[in-house]
């Protein structure tokens, strides 16, 4: 089994592959994700100001729901919010994960709630 160290550094390579293709601009700001084992955190980021536009985690949004529903509810919140700024298509980057489970609910839920990407 591949230890702990090794596993972080091969999601850091995936997501610096992801990285260099995929940019935030203020037009198509980045749809970023993180997952840790027990919460998700998404942010919405404009790259070239630098600037998070949008965020929410699993951590604030539902803290006893279970972790599918969880991420379910962050991708319509995070969808909510980013329609209160004004934000409509976004660039997705799945920060090195898999695109399955929690990461693929929070894309499905955010589409539901009305981003494009």
């Amino acid at each position: 089994m591949k230890s702990t160290a090794v596993k972080q550094l091969s999601r850091t390579r995936r997501h610096n592959r992801i990285r260099a293709k995929v940019a935030g601009t203020s037009l198509r700001p980045r749809l970023a994700i993180y997952k840790s084992n027990r919460y998700l955190h998404a942010q919405i980021i404009d790259d070239s100001k630098g600037a998070t536009l949008v965020s929410g985690s699993t951590q604030v949004l539902a803290k006893e729901a279970k972790k599918m529903d969880a991420a379910k509810m962050l991708g319509v919140e995070l969808a909510k919010r980013a329609k209160a700024a004004g934000i409509t298509e976004v660039v997705f980057d799945r920060g090195g994960f898999r695109y399955t489970g929690r990461v693929a609910a929070v894309a499905e839920a955010a589409r539901e709630g009305g981003l494009t990407f």
